[in-house]
């Protein structure tokens, strides 16, 4: 199993790095369908019940979590650019704006020998922000996705 780097290269990012043993097609669609996403996204106990993607630049995704005692979570935002299947930008803020601002997430996918590297880069607003979002399980919580993402993609229909 892939460990998950993160980094923080400036006051307002964070940078987490992570390899999967798929090929870049198949990571950019375990981010960009929501039958996909819906199956792994998310911190083990949480699951997304609802999962929108207007997969285009100005289209709008939104994805609502339930959680541990029925605690519910939802974030969305809108895509800035979208290069199949190497690139993907968008804008993300949760409902319950835990951090203050909106964050802006590029994923980077880059493939060498059927292995992909999904760089995820997430801009803050502040520092401020940017302190918040590493103190809290974030980075516990993407872990687990990523197990759950793995499992995903070494099922038979993604191959």
């Amino acid at each position: 199993m892939a460990a998950l780097t993160v980094a923080t290269p400036s006051d307002r990012a964070i940078v987490m790095k992570r390899s999967f043993d798929a090929p870049c097609h198949l990571v950019f669609a375990a981010w960009t369908r929501p039958e996909l996403i819906s199956r792994w996204y998310g911190a083990k106990g949480w699951d997304i019940v609802d999962a929108r993607i207007d997969l285009r630049v100005g289209g709008v995704w939104r994805f609502v979590w339930q959680g541990p005692g029925g605690a519910t979570m939802a974030s969305g935002g809108v895509y800035r650019e979208i290069v199949t299947p190497s690139r993907l930008s968008y804008t993300e803020s949760f409902d319950d704006h835990w951090y203050p601002g909106e964050a802006l997430v590029s994923h980077d996918f880059a493939e060498q020998g059927g292995t992909t590297t999904l760089t995820t880069t997430h801009l803050f607003a502040s520092r401020q922000a940017r302190d918040l979002v590493i103190l809290s399980p974030m980075a516990r919580g993407v872990a687990e996705g990523y197990e759950r993402l793995d499992d995903v993609l070494a099922t038979k229909g993604m191959r």
